[in-house]
């Protein structure tokens, strides 16, 4: 198999297949979702493929016979049956302001309305322009007609800075967004896409009609690569990369199908540029997240292990988004299982992969140190120490560091929250890493604060705030309860750390070390 050219930031699929590139087959998903219905909803975090999908929909309904063949949809589908499109994206598109939504909008609907030869709209409301402009081709074609809507969620994100201009592009969406069962009757299928999932009753209350297939194991990848679609796709590009590193980097999501998948962005650039690092994530600033997560103290230590239920994860709306909602919607958590309770199922949250603990973790310190020079060196600092298996001169980097933290921070705060605040703090710093961090792992004694794999060391850590535990505590703890137990091997050496903090002195007071 030859080396083709690698497709990355391609959103159309005519550019893809009549430039040979590579091609991850998607249109067996397409021939499921027509035995399943007609409205489709699909949620994914960006760059995920989410418009080359659209793309993919939009060719296939016109009939481009030549762009399919070779692919599972190309003997099976009927090519003299010509559809008509209509195809909205908000991707371009900058919706902060007010006004700016409905000015785009009126523009996509008069390019429209001027490639259907549609002089007079014959109606005053842009739903009204949608709606006639469908009913219109319907009629002049004699075939129903195919509506596509791509970042439908974006005129809302955009302004949420702005809450009262995000919910005015709320409301305006509702409104263009109920046209699509209002046309039911002229319609052969709608896929509407997005990042977020707002909920039905916030955007969607007038399209009661739309399948939702986010979490639908069948469409698990209908977006992304597959362990198969490397191997089969993109076997050219393999030799010299490691595959169990490239999984361990960008593999791990998951929306309750059999196969976790990759991010396909990911993988683009690791072919190009051959080096393992942060792609996707350095493409988008988390700063919205970080500072919605500081602000409502969401511990580090608890991102990978949170729980959720359905309706948790769609708990997304103007003023009123949840952070399980948030980190599950834009990709920086993933199902990791799934648990039924009773009529409820309830799913475990996790970072899908190294890259994204790496990434958000990064951040969160980014957050705490303003200063880029000073956490560098921390982080640098922090790598020699582990290197040198320096405990002392990790105790000596940890007090600086919450020396440094500015005394706002603690307002508000109760010991709990110090104590949790200080783990996040330790953990955060060993994440960005990229190492092997693990936290509340159970034990056959209890559950243990945190352990860091590392050049065949473990080191395994407890943290007590003193104002609540006592003195000597952390370390009394790790002996009493045998937490290095679990960790013995051959040739793995085992140090416990015994970290105490002080709420009055707002530092660390006490680090214990020692070789189980």
């Amino acid at each position: 198999m030859e080396r083709r050219s690698l497709p990355i930031g391609i959103q159309t699929f005519r550019k893809i297949r009549e430039d040979d590139a590579y091609y991850v087959d998607k249109t067996p998903s397409v021939e499921r979702l027509l035995g399943d219905g007609t409205h489709f909803f699909l949620s994914r975090p960006r760059r995920f493929g989410k418009s080359l999908f659209l793309d993919t929909l939009k060719e296939l309904f016109e009939g481009s016979e030549e762009l399919f063949r070779g692919l599972a949809i190309h003997g099976r589908w009927d090519w003299s049956v010509r559809h008509p499109v209509v195809r909205v994206s908000f991707g371009s598109g900058h919706f902060a302001g007010d006004g700016d939504l409905r000015a785009e909008v009126g523009d996509r609907l008069r390019e429209m309305e001027d490639a259907a030869g549609i002089a007079d709209p014959a109606a005053a409301s842009d739903a009204g322009r949608l709606r006639y402009l469908i009913r219109t081709l319907h009629e002049r074609s004699g075939r129903r007609v195919v509506v596509l809507i791509d970042e439908y969620d974006k005129p809302i994100l955009d302004a949420l800075d702005a809450p009262e201009v995000a919910r005015g592009n709320r409301d305006y969406l509702r409104g263009l967004y109920a046209v699509v069962k209002d046309c039911d009757a002229h319609i052969r299928f709608s896929f509407i896409t997005g990042v977020s999932k707002f909920s039905k009753v916030s955007l969607f209350s007038g399209l009661n009609n739309l399948t939702d297939i986010t979490v639908e194991p069948r469409y698990s990848s209908i977006c992304g690569y597959t362990e198969a679609d490397l191997d089969e796709v993109f076997a050219p590009e393999l030799p010299g990369l490691d595959r169990d590193e490239i999984r361990d980097w960008y593999n791990g999501y998951s929306w309750l199908g059999d196969e976790r998948v990759y991010n396909p962005f990911d993988i683009l650039l690791l072919f190009r540029n051959r080096e393992f690092k942060a792609h996707w994530f350095e493409t988008g600033s988390p700063r919205f997240l970080v500072d919605l997560l500081a602000e409502r103290r969401v511990r580090s230590v608890d991102l990978d292990g949170m729980r959720g239920t359905e309706e948790l994860l769609s708990a997304f709306d103007v003023g009123a988004i949840g952070t399980e909602a948030l980190l599950f919607q834009t990709g920086y958590l993933t199902i990791q299982g799934e648990e039924r309770r009773g009529a409820r199922t309830s799913y475990r949250l996790g970072y899908p992969n190294r890259e994204v603990r790496l990434g958000l973790n990064e951040s969160l310190l980014r957050h705490w140190v303003r200063n880029d020079a000073a956490r560098m060196r921390n982080t640098d600092r922090l790598y020699d120490l582990l290197k040198e298996n320096d405990l002392p001169g990790l105790e000596a980097l940890f007090r600086s560091f919450f020396a440094s933290i500015p005394y706002e921070w603690y307002t508000n705060n109760d010991i709990a929250n110090f104590e949790g605040y200080y783990a996040s703090v330790f953990y955060s710093h060993f994440a960005a890493l990229g190492l092997d961090v693990a936290v509340e792992e159970s034990t056959s004694h209890g559950r243990l604060d945190m352990a860091v794999r590392f050049e065949g060391r473990v080191y395994v850590f407890e943290f007590k705030v003193v104002e609540q535990a006592g003195e000597g505590g952390a370390m009394r703890q790790l002996r009493d309860r045998g937490y290095a137990d679990k960790y013995r091997a051959p040739g793995v050496g085992v140090h416990l750390v015994g970290v105490e903090f002080s709420s009055a002195s707002r530092n660390v007071v006490a680090f214990e070390h020692a070789t189980a």
